[in-house]
């Protein structure tokens, strides 16, 4: 009822109502899916996608739809953010679950012993450091890949662009130990221009943040090497037993919406999804520069105008999440400032910086976003 009614037309936030902006929750692409209707509606009949099995039981992904394969080929072919040649399509529950696959699988695989040491240059998306609650014996988290002390017995994530700061990632370490993993879940055109397509050994890429379908859980990874890729089936096989067929079904169907107002413009009504989430993410990144500069207490991060190969012009990056820096010496800690404005946040120590940073989400409903704006101006 409360996600209904943020989405209201005339919906106002309450003074004394806690303000949640700690998840990536892209509820905010909620009316460009509503707009879309019946174009973006899947029937799926009770006899249908029954079996566990999607295809041949002796390929390699057993579990993988062959509709959705397709449908994440013809997307990344049109927007030309990955190289796919060669690649294994492996989906999973969101992009945490590949990332727990591959962590097994290139653990089981290429370690010389155990446990494998897991790094991220910091600031680093919060979760990863949360690996060593599955106390797995194969891996652990180390921490900062820029300051990793250790040998070549690690596995490197390089998340870009980056969760929570949004710039652009290469990996830290040599590139001769170790291995990486290229988690790629906001490398598309209404995050950040594409600078043509990225070719990785292991790229990850997640629904909830190309087209806002958090709540369909499934997210895909391209894998070259074919054992790294069978290792991950297994880890995935073992933890649920595959993914939910159903799932992929409604994931190609929306994916194939996107296509599809690219390929074949105003044709069947689809509309240009990056277009229309380039220019809502523009707008709330103006605003809340606006916002902040009447604060007076906070900087936020500065991007450089580059030329993006999907628009075919200049292009300025706008992330999901603004990471906030405290200017104030008055302010020990950004957590307790949006604290007393009844604002809940990400506290900078999450993802390996100090309490003067913070990561807000610009993805949710247009009624929190607003009532941040408004709480802010005043405090102003």
């Amino acid at each position: 009822m409360q996600e209904k009614a943020l989405n209201s037309p005339g919906f106002e936030i309450d003074p004394d109502l806690v303000i949640t902006l700690t998840h990536g929750d892209p509820i905010m692409f909620e009316p460009f899916w509503k707009e879309e209707g019946h174009n973006a509606t899947v029937t799926i009949s009770g006899w249908e996608k029954m079996s566990y099995y999607a295809c041949d039981p002796d390929d390699i992904c057993w579990f993988l739809e062959p509709d959705f394969a397709n449908e994440v080929l013809r997307l990344h072919r049109i927007v030309n953010n990955a190289a796919t040649n060669g690649c294994h399509i492996i989906p999973g529950a969101g992009s945490t679950q590949l990332i727990h696959a591959t962590l097994h699988a290139l653990a089981s695989i290429e370690a010389r012993r155990h446990p494998v040491n897991v790094v991220s240059a910091a600031p680093y998306y919060s979760m990863y450091s949360d690996i060593n609650s599955l106390k797995s014996a194969l891996y652990h988290w180390a921490g900062d890949a820029a300051t990793f002390k250790g040998d070549d017995n690690f596995i490197e994530i390089v998340c870009s662009p980056n969760n929570p700061d949004g710039m652009i990632r290469h990996a830290v370490l040599s590139n001769n130990a170790g291995r990486r993993v290229h988690d790629m879940a906001y490398y598309w055109p209404h995050y950040t221009p594409m600078r043509g397509p990225a070719d990785h050994d292991i790229m990850l890429f997640t629904m909830s943040k190309a087209t806002g379908h958090a709540g369909t859980r499934i997210g895909w990874a391209l894998v070259k090497d074919t054992d790294v890729a069978r290792e991950m089936v297994n880890y995935i096989t073992l933890n649920t037993n595959g993914v939910s067929r159903d799932s992929q079904v409604r994931a190609a169907r929306i994916l194939k919406v996107i296509s599809d107002g690219y390929e074949f413009p105003n044709s069947n009504g689809a509309g240009q999804f990056f277009h229309i989430g380039r220019h809502l993410l523009a707008d709330r990144w103006r605003r809340l520069r606006q916002a902040m500069e009447v604060l007076g207490k906070f900087s936020l991060p500065r991007f450089s105008t580059e030329f993006c190969e999907f628009f075919k012009e200049h292009a300025q990056t706008y992330p999901g999440f603004a990471w906030l820096r405290s200017e104030d010496e008055s302010i020990n800690d950004c957590g307790d400032f949006f604290k007393s404005i009844n604002v809940q946040i990400r506290n900078g120590r999450l993802f390996g910086a100090g309490p003067n940073y913070v990561r807000i989400s610009l993805m949710g409903s247009d009624a929190y976003f607003d009532g941040f704006i408004k709480r802010i101006t005043s405090v102003g």
